[in-house]
């Protein structure tokens, strides 16, 4: 359906795509993956003809439709949500109108057996065919449908797309393409600005789609649940495979380890071929041997193993400074934003009950505009409650990323500059490792931020956490437009981190096995779930949050009617308050299970270091580290022993 053959992009002396072919076939499911800078984006420019190759071609029929959705792209305004929606099937009621046209013609003429008249019949024929085949259902059901699973509320379609933010003026653009039902989607990262819910209804919708898809995603089980076919791009060149990421990890390392393995032994014997033509060389009586060995050397096809790209990031933090037992605590908490500018007060989220301990690591999961970053905003203190109280505890020193990098990073500022600006003290000298460790190398760290790709800003605004010794690492959304290996490596250094992380994130595969806390913000209001997000979709009984979307929206006289409790109200109410304060008390109890573990097995080990030091061993530094992790482990171990006492009686 599509070929790309012999394709090179060049820039002056650099390579970025070096003659590469493949072909789209129908049905195909393709996960394009590779580093950030790899060239992925710009493959799917070239197959929209955004962008012309410096040598190759790209070959695919003239009537073929495609749907391209790109990073960053230019939304439209002055229309309703379902309006701009609705524009997706102009093409639809252009046929409609020259249908209406044909027959109000055929209506008025009575040359029924001239040639015109036919032709006239013909077309109407073709025109109504084509809208039979179009017009599954009602556009407007189509387009309701479509924005309710990409996120939107039924009473949001009739507000205009210019009061939306432009995360959500993206999932309008990716509703207009879905609509149009092109016969090739090309979807450029489609999950950044959507949460855990409408990824799941974009998965079901991709999996079921009958056309090709090519596909960029940095969402490791996103691409498992949709690919069939992963297709490489490593330093220029690409590798092709018939299966799924996943998958796709588990051959390549294969071809890798076959390729070296037989590369060594074709090593070994070219070795002993050149060995005995030196040693016979001269020697008449092996003369004809030595000449079948040189031909036989000649006509060898030599082995080669694929270059692969290793750089990756380096990260981790700083170990965190003590900090009291409480890091953030909010009760009876509503979050908004005061009257202004004509406006009436805006209520995110009312009556939340939030409390984050030292050294959790907690989720803050839902949908776009139920108050997670609304949250964030409070935790730094930069908002102030409307009704309750949020304090952050003793000695907390917050390292913050923000989502909107684009706005908070000085785009005139080079990469250096951005971090030697805030830098203090000794970690001046060692700017350069940091973004070194970062990816940013050589030339790279005088590049100005404006030209930087949203990868590259997500790497910088993070190395910039490396800096300061924080004890609570608040990130929102910090892997939007990271490559999956960034990724892993991010995750096991937050894994590693000795602070309490509070995490916005709509990645699935990132927060599994990471945090141990989830606080979900839905309808207005926050609810607190024990364990990890497997164990969140897990207790709630869903094969998938889509489901849990679904009675979210159901009519007030559908949704189940819950019983009266037998007991007064309040007592009722108090029930439920010493069930929830058990589970908190049972999670802690786990938790500081699992911490006291950790920290015997450090113990130990620098037990092991001091029973037999070294000549580069820092005595003084080791004792400094154990007592301090005694400390830690008698605080921990006196709290165990009193919730544990507290729940006996």
């Amino acid at each position: 359906m599509i070929s790309i053959n012999s394709l090179t992009v060049a820039y002056g002396g650099f390579t970025l795509l070096d003659d590469i072919s493949f072909h789209i076939s129908e049905n195909d499911k393709i996960g394009l993956v590779g580093k950030n800078g790899a060239g992925k984006s710009t493959i799917l420019k070239l197959v929209c003809g955004l962008q012309k190759p410096t040598s190759g071609k790209i070959e695919m029929p003239s009537d073929l439709r495609i749907g391209y959705l790109p990073q960053i792209m230019e939304h439209h305004k002055g229309k309703s949500v379902i309006d701009e929606a609705m524009t997706a099937f102009s093409e639809l009621f252009s046929m409609e109108d020259e249908l209406n046209s044909i027959m109000d013609e055929l209506s008025s003429r009575e040359d029924y057996d001239s040639p015109e008249y036919q032709k006239l019949i013909e077309r109407m024929n073709d025109v109504n065919d084509r809208l039979a085949y179009t017009k599954s259902e009602s556009p407007r059901v189509a387009a309701e449908k479509t924005l309710l699973g990409l996120g939107f509320k039924t009473e949001e379609l009739s507000r205009p797309t210019e009061t939306f933010s432009q995360g959500w003026n993206m999932r309008i653009e990716l509703a207009k393409i879905l609509l149009s039902k092109p016969d090739v989607l090309l979807l450029d990262e489609p999950t950044n600005h959507l949460d855990i819910e409408s990824i799941e209804w974009l998965e079901d919708y991709l999996k079921a789609y009958k056309g090709s898809l090519v596909l960029i995603s940095h969402d490791r089980k996103f691409l498992d649940n949709i690919t069939n076919r992963t297709v490489e791009i490593m330093l220029g060149h690409i590798h092709d495979y018939k299966v799924p990421y996943s998958q796709y990890l588990e051959l390549r390392k294969e071809r890798i380890a076959q390729q070296k393995a037989a590369y060594e032994n074709q090593q070994r014997m070219i070795e002993k071929t050149e060995d005995f033509i030196e040693r016979f060389r001269y020697k008449p009586t092996k003369s004809n041997q030595v000449q079948s060995r040189i031909k036989q050397l000649d006509k060898l096809d030599r082995i080669e193993v694929d270059l692969e790209d290793n750089s990756a990031l380096t990260v981790k933090f700083p170990p965190a400074p003590r900090s009291g037992d409480v890091v953030f605590k909010a009760e009876n908490l509503s979050l908004g934003y005061p009257a202004r500018d004509g406006h009436g007060e805006k209520v995110v989220f009312t009556g939340a009950d939030i409390e984050v301990r030292r050294g959790e690591k907690v989720a803050l999961v839902g949908r776009n505009g139920e108050g997670k970053t609304t949250l964030m905003r409070a935790v730094m203190g930069e908002l102030e409650p409307l009704e309750g109280t949020a304090k952050t505890g003793y000695n907390v020193n917050i390292g913050y990323y923000a989502q909107n990098q684009e706005d908070i990073l000085d785009k005139n500022d080079t990469v250096f500059g951005t971090l030697d600006r805030i830098a203090t003290g000794d970690i001046r000298t060692k700017l350069r490792d940091i973004l070194a460790a970062f990816l940013f190398k050589g030339e790279d760290i005088d590049k100005k931020v404006a030209v930087l790709s949203g990868g590259e800003r997500a790497r910088l605004a993070m190395a910039k956490l490396i800096l300061k010794p924080y004890n609570l690492l608040a990130l929102d959304e910090p892997t939007n437009h990271m490559d999956i290996r960034s990724k892993d490596i991010l995750k096991q250094a937050l894994k590693a981190y000795d602070g309490t992380l509070i995490i916005v994130s709509h990645d699935r595969d990132f927060l599994d096995g990471l945090v141990d806390k989830l606080y979900e913000f839905r309808d207005g209001k926050v609810t607190e779930h024990l364990g990890g997000v497997e164990d969140f979709l897990r207790k709630r009984r869903l094969e998938s949050l889509n489901e849990l979307e679904r009675k979210a929206r159901l009519p007030e006289n559908e949704k189940p009617v819950e019983k009266a409790p037998t007991a007064s109200r309040q007592e009722y109410q108090q029930k439920k308050f010493i069930s929830k304060e058990e589970r908190r008390v049972r999670n802690r109890i786990a938790f500081l299970e699992k911490g006291i573990e950790e920290t015997e097995t450090k113990m130990k080990s620098i037990e092991a270091v001091l029973a037999t030091p070294g000549p580069s061993d820092d005595i003084m530094e080791l004792t400094r580290q154990y007592l301090e992790l005694k400390r830690d482990q008698d605080a921990k171990t006196s709290e165990w022993e009193n919730l544990v006492e507290s729940l006996e009686s």
